[in-house]
Order: structure tokens, then sequence, then C-alpha cells
């Protein structure tokens, strides 16, 4: 009687190179992915003379070419109320100001003024770096 040898199995494929691929898919997505609050609307910030790079945290009001708001990307009609609560919170938190290029000034200044009286320690006008 002859037995015949049934023929050998392939080895199951891995999972493991695809569970490394999403792994540094996630990272280089948690990386290049912006982590702050955008704007419900578009701004475009003027452009830069001189300047240094953005300190990272605190809280951003954006301002929008006709004078609409938000804070921290959420659209508001007064501004004041989150961010003077926040400020009384933690006086030393940064705000940040990202104001559309064409915004008046009527809209910035007197936001500003607010602050500074609140007791808001640090506030960064945010623009558009220059070309080299």
């Amino acid at each position: 009687m002859r037995l015949t040898r049934p023929p050998a199995r392939q080895a199951p494929e891995t999972i493991v190179a695809l569970i490394d691929v999403v792994f540094f898919l996630l990272v280089f997505f948690m990386l290049i992915g912006r982590m702050d609050a955008t704007a419900p609307f578009e701004v475009s910030p003027p452009v830069a003379q001189t300047g240094s790079d953005m300190p990272a945290g605190g809280i951003t009001l954006s301002v929008a070419a006709d004078g609409a708001m938000a804070v921290d990307g959420l659209p508001v009609t007064d501004p004041m109320v989150p961010l003077l609560a926040g400020i009384r919170e933690t006086p030393e938190t940064l705000v940040r100001i990202n104001a559309h290029h064409t915004a008046e000034l009527r809209h910035i200044l007197p936001l500003i003024a607010e602050l500074e009286a609140a007791g808001a320690r640090e506030v960064a006008l945010v623009v558009t770096p220059s070309a080299p």
C-alpha cells in the first residue's frame, strides 16, 4: 500500500505588517493635523514684516473680514463673555487674535482694550510669515 503525503499548506499571511502600516498612518496624520481651533469662516491673516513663531496653547479669537467673531472655533456674537471667563480663571492664558487681513481695526482694537482691562497678560496677533 502506497501512502501519499498531503500537500504542504502555505503559512497563513500575518496581519502584523498591516497593523504596522495603520500605526504609521495614524502617527503621520497626528503629526500633520492641526490641533488648534479653526474659525467657522475664512481668515487670511496679514503678512508679517518681522516676528517670531506663535506660542502654543491659549484661547483663539477669530475675526472675519465683515467683523464676525468666533472663540476657539465657535461663532459668538459677544466674544468677551467666553474670553473674560477664561481670563478670570487663569490671567496668564495667552489670547491669540486671528483677524482677516481686510478686517477693520474698529473690530479689533476694542477687543484688545477690553482684554487688557480684564487683566489679560498676553495677547498675540496672528500674522502670515513673509516669504523669504
